[in-house]
């Protein structure tokens, strides 16, 4: 269609042009007229900058699977497309959104390249203003999404430091104290060895000590009810047989699963005048074992620690692959327990039938860190207590990782802002506003999935959305 001067400069963005600048405008340009429908798609080659001369345009960005509305507006002169191209090669020049026309509807088409070529031409100060602009903004975004993940590291170190420390301590302990036991039962042993036994006895002792670990290995676990009861059995029946300090011995036993049974069973195998000694040495026995429990227990807990903190950092996993999502909640749980503390509840419900899907798992749990991070400060902005409920579940065609949690809620006039870069609830100095924002941008510039909050006053919900396939999945 005809470009005609005094309609373009009519336009907001070009009404201080003179009047051989619009004509060379639109030589360069074309008017063009669409009938209603798709104008470009986000993430083709942004080959044209478009500005609406009449008609309702729409702008809009793909969402997992949705198509979500971004602007709606019949405003003469707004404009879209490569608005970018003045930057170059600097940048890769792709549609952001995608656009489509309501109606028939006209535009100002200027090629990209020749819209860069005029904008340099013209417009030199204002390119490198903002080129500036651009990438300072890119570049103090980078910077400070940087302090975020230094600051959760740093929580991260600090609650991981913290859980090591009481298995490590743990283990030393046990270790001592082992230590000093083994040496008692060696001096028990001979003693035993330095009397008049006959190999028949000496051979029952043994039995009885290897039959006594066994069963430590076996021992049930009792209410502190039931335990205090069978302490006061196995103490009277201690007393009756005159071996010293029964109660001192009696919790050892009864902790291991010994009873009056087993120990009428002892008595029964050795001589009366050996009983004592054969019951101070099996209770070495019972001791090492348990303290050698404990130290298997301790080492455990660290390694399974160790091997939830690569598990969150993916340190030795490849950047994308398939993943159960429940590992990846979990090692970010664990790693954050320090963090929410003792008095708040948290409660796991998940749906174990749910396939792997396919991501980025170290930045999936910068994801859950983050929303967890948020749960945490709104239930302790109101009395430092509540419940943290992880929920997952199929939702159609994608998978569903909810974080809710029974703070102070989100006030309405905050919610359409919370993903915003630099925005902030909490108080100066203790967040950055990067948080939901960079956790928006791996969820669905990077998975292509979809996070929403629904918030009332004690209970608020953050749920993600996950494709359960990829795009090269489904075409294949």
């Amino acid at each position: 269609m005809p470009c005609d001067p005094q309609e373009i400069g009519a336009l907001f963005l070009f009404e201080k042009l003179t009047p051989e600048q619009l004509g060379r405008l639109c030589g360069a340009g074309r008017v063009e007229r669409f009938e209603p429908g798709p104008v470009y798609a986000e993430g083709d080659p942004a080959t044209c900058f478009y500005v609406m001369i009449e008609g309702t345009v729409v702008l809009y960005r793909r969402v997992g699977g949705d198509d979500v509305e971004v602007t709606r507006t019949s405003q003469r002169g707004v404009y879209a497309g490569a608005m970018q191209a003045y930057l170059g090669d600097r940048v890769r020049q792709v549609y952001n959104n995608s656009m489509r026309v309501t109606e028939p509807t006209r535009f100002f088409v200027v090629p990209a390249d020749t819209f860069a070529e005029i904008m340099q031409e013209w417009f030199p100060m204002a390119v490198h203003l903002l080129e500036g602009l651009f990438f300072g903004s890119k570049n103090t975004q980078r910077m400070i999404g940087q302090r975020e993940r230094l600051l959760a590291l740093g929580s991260l170190s600090a609650g991981l430091t913290h859980e090591l420390n009481n298995p490590a301590a743990a283990a030393v302990r046990a270790t001592a104290t082992l230590r000093e036991r083994v040496g008692k039962m060696r001096h028990k042993l001979a003693i035993i060895a330095q009397g008049s036994y006959s190999p028949e006895v000496m051979a029952r002792l043994i039995d009885l000590q290897e039959r006594t670990a066994e069963r430590v290995a076996k021992a049930p676990v009792l209410s502190p009810l039931e335990a205090s009861d069978q302490e006061d059995t196995v103490t009277d029946w201690l007393d009756d047989h005159g071996i010293a300090e029964g109660w001192r011995i009696a919790p050892t036993f009864v902790q291991a699963g010994l009873d009056v049974d087993w120990l009428d069973q002892v008595a029964a195998a050795v001589d009366e005048e050996i009983l004592p000694s054969a019951i101070g040495w099996l209770n070495y026995t019972v001791e090492t074992e348990l303290l050698m429990d404990e130290i298997s227990d301790s080492t455990t807990r660290i390694s399974h620690l160790v091997d939830a903190a690569k598990q969150y950092s993916q340190l030795d996993r490849a950047p994308f692959r398939h993943v159960d999502v429940h590992e990846l909640l979990d090692s970010t749980l664990l790693m954050l327990s320090g963090k929410i503390g003792q008095e708040i509840k948290v409660v796991k419900d998940y749906d174990r039938t749910l396939p792997r899907i396919p991501a980025y798992p170290a930045e999936l749990n910068q994801v859950w860190t983050n929303l967890i991070d948020n749960a945490v400060a709104a239930m302790n902005s109101a009395d430092g207590q509540g419940t943290l409920t992880v929920r997952t579940a199929r939702d159609h065609d994608r998978l569903l990782v909810e974080f809710r949690d029974t703070g102070v809620g989100i006030p309405a006039d905050d919610r359409g802002r919370i993903f915003d870069p630099f925005f902030t609830t909490k108080p100066v100095g203790e967040g950055t506003g990067l948080g939901l924002d960079i956790s928006w941008r791996i969820v669905v510039n990077k998975h292509h999935g979809s996070i929403q909050v629904e918030s009332e006053p004690g209970d608020t919900r953050f749920q993600v959305l996950l494709p359960l396939t990829d795009a090269e999945e489904e075409s294949g």
